[in-house]
């Protein structure tokens, strides 16, 4: 039997509930599909005292990825500060780590969800003798007591839309001492009010990256749950690097620093580097020069070809985008792209696999004899 997605949402939600308040964050949901870069939104105002932020991520149903609006929450604990949860590669798969109230900010996978939430610790306010502070340069707080202002560096390797931690094009981030010090703190699960905003999220079609294409149409809201109002924020724009879902297979960790690259290739700059394997060696200078030269013939012509193909395909992407094609659409073209691309690296495998064997075997042959 098929459970609605609805359903299965908060039948995660409510496990997360019975999660006993010393364990660390539950981690949910395994996915072959990287989820959507961070959408580009505003903060809407603060309600009040006594509430934190609380960032906006993609959250996973049957339907696929949808958008959950970041929201203000109220503070369920004096001194506790909220550790977002985030999307992680390991296995062979996207696992989505629940975020959870604690003492101390924990490791939320290096993500800049902005607003004080930079990667590392929190820069959004702190507490102090049982007030919280709110940090007035990240935060929209113009209704609360206690403010104060405090210019927030970013690093700028974290100055990017990524949603996820690992993986190929993913955050390369580890849990620092602190961070690993916080998980092991008593821990208070997401609170009923926030399991309820993220159940209200899952039954808005308006909020499935299959509708928005990255750029949902209630981004932020002032209070959880509540999507329609003065206190709703748009997306101003899914991010620069959004792609399809066809387009963000998952790929393997890198590997020395190696440039991230998905599993499987749908354009030709997702190829590795064209190999330039070695001429057969003769002994012979001037022979040896030669194969060289028809090596470099062969590379320079496959080069030339793999830019081709990447400038037509981009043109096609660029066509869907300004005919606002349909996910059906886009999947389709994926799909030509993906093909396009294993019968270009498989005829290039082909040719220089036929260029070795005769340069091979022209070396073992004696000059003037068959």
């Amino acid at each position: 039997m098929r459970i609605p997605s609805s359903l299965r949402v908060l039948m995660f939600a409510l496990m997360m509930l019975a999660i006993p308040a010393t364990s660390s964050a539950g981690i949910i949901l395994s996915i072959g599909i990287a989820p959507p870069p961070l959408p580009v939104y505003e903060q809407p105002l603060c309600p009040g005292d006594g509430y934190i932020w609380t960032p906006g991520y993609w959250a996973y149903a049957d339907d696929g990825y949808f958008w959950v609006p970041g929201t203000w929450v109220l503070i369920p604990e004096p001194g506790f500060l909220w550790t977002p949860g985030y999307w992680g590669w390991g296995d062979g798969v996207f696992v989505f780590h629940e975020g959870y109230w604690g003492p101390h900010i924990g490791f939320y996978g290096g993500i800049n969800y902005g607003f004080g939430y930079v990667g590392v610790g929190y820069e959004g306010g702190y507490w102090n003798n049982g007030a919280f502070y709110y940090n007035r340069s990240v935060n929209n707080v113009r209704n609360v007591r206690n403010v104060y202002s405090k210019t927030v560096v970013v690093n700028t390797m974290r100055v990017n839309s990524v949603s996820y931690n690992g993986g190929a094009g993913g955050i390369s981030a580890h849990p620092t001492a602190e961070e690993e010090a916080a998980a092991h703190e008593r821990h208070i699960p997401a609170t009923a009010v926030q399991t309820q905003h993220t159940q209200a999220a899952s039954t808005n079609r308006q909020l499935y990256e299959s509708v928005n294409h990255g750029k949902p149409a209630v981004a932020g809201t002032s209070r959880p749950g509540e999507f329609n109002g003065h206190g709703v924020i748009k997306a101003k724009a899914a991010a620069k690097s959004y792609r399809p879902p066809t387009a963000r297979t998952a790929a393997p960790e890198r590997a020395n620093n190696a440039a991230p690259r998905p599993a499987t290739a749908f354009h030709p700059n997702d190829l590795p580097p064209a190999a330039r394997p070695a001429p057969a060696s003769t002994g012979n200078a001037k022979l040896d020069k030669k194969y060289q030269q028809q090596q470099e013939k062969l590379h320079a012509s496959q080069e030339q070809e793999r830019q081709k193909l990447q400038q037509n395909q981009q043109k096609e992407h660029q066509q869907l985008a300004r005919g606002k094609a349909n996910q059906a659409k886009q999947q389709q073209v994926e799909q030509k792209h993906q093909q396009q691309t294993q019968q270009l690296a498989q005829r290039h495998a082909s040719q220089q696999q036929k260029l070795q064997v005769q340069q091979q075997r022209a070396t073992r042959t004696p000059k003037g004899k068959p």
